[in-house]
């Protein structure tokens, strides 16, 4: 099972800025990187009057868009989906980061600003990031430490390897 974790803090507290170092700190030791974005709005990625769109207004509950480098995948829920059924179809890849998901169950690094509420210790709270440590107990990483970061999510692969 590839193994995810979940960056987790409220907005503002730099979640976006520190995954987009991660990434490319992982992709320059050679790793395959999926992330999730968590959005509380409902986006809209497909364009009215594009095929794909044509296809969803006609009620398709999977549509696919497929170039010789890229495939895009947009599925219709019911229900809101859990995160569980949004990565059953990430293969290929060493390591699932997810950007929010707060809610769910599943491994987190929170991201923490002097000046922005923290979301509170949870069980489930693999590391800290942030100006200043304020759990006991939990691996604590400073803003810049991508490096460090980094390392800590390469033994989290290695060790479901």
């Amino acid at each position: 099972m590839i193994p995810l974790v979940s960056f987790v803090g409220y907005s503002n507290s730099g979640k976006t800025t520190l995954l987009t170092k991660i990434i490319r700190e992982l992709k320059s030791r050679g790793y395959r990187i999926a992330v999730i974005k968590h959005d509380g709005h409902d986006f809209e990625i497909d364009h009215v009057g594009t095929d794909t769109w044509k296809h969803r207004q006609a009620g398709a509950d999977i549509v696919c868009i497929a170039s010789n480098k890229k495939v895009a995948m947009i599925e219709t829920f019911a229900h809101p989906p859990v995160l569980d059924e949004i990565v059953r179809n990430i293969t290929n890849v060493d390591l699932i980061l997810t950007e929010g998901f707060k809610q769910e169950d599943k491994p987190q690094v929170e991201v923490h600003r002097q000046g922005v509420e923290c979301i509170g210790l949870k069980n489930n709270r693999i590391a800290l990031v942030a100006d200043q440590q304020i759990y006991e107990d939990v691996p604590y990483f400073k803003l810049e430490d991508v490096e460090k970061i980094a390392e800590f999510l390469e033994n989290i692969i290695k060790q479901s390897g």
